[in-house]
């Protein structure tokens, strides 16, 4: 486990989760970036895929992926995009652990859903100003 590598969780992995993995990427080189959820999705939301096209960030590529064990342990930072409670994402010992509480985009019109996008970028953006100076 690297105290620098995070793995980024939400229920469905086809929204929250996605845009602050694809946001990590880019501004954590460097860093190793997952995201997961605990009921995943069968494909990304497509209002997602194409708010995120609007910045020039393709998700080609990416799916929804089950949360495992594996992924829970080879982390040093968990971050719940809104899954973060005892029943989903039980307490992980030597784990950072944060919860950003974002709203789950899916079924939102696309102002809402670019919104959302930011303020995930946001909390990336911030996330990588320290994550490996704690």
């Amino acid at each position: 486990m690297n105290a620098c590598d995070v793995l980024f969780a939400c229920v469905r992995n086809a929204g929250r989760s996605q845009m602050a993995e694809a946001f990590a990427r880019r501004r954590m080189p460097g860093v190793r970036v997952a995201s997961a959820g605990t009921a995943p999705a069968r494909a990304l939301d497509p209002a997602v895929v194409s708010a995120m096209a609007e910045i020039g960030i393709g998700m080609e590529g990416q799916a929804p992926k089950k949360i495992s064990e594996r992924m829970l342990l080879g982390s040093g930072m968990f971050v719940g995009m809104g899954c973060a409670d005892a029943r989903n994402c039980p307490a992980l010992p030597g784990v950072r652990r944060i919860d950003w509480s974002i709203p789950d985009p899916a079924g939102r019109p696309i102002e809402e859903v670019r919104r959302i996008r930011d303020a995930v970028e946001a909390r990336v953006a911030g996330l990588a100003e320290t994550i490996c100076r704690a």
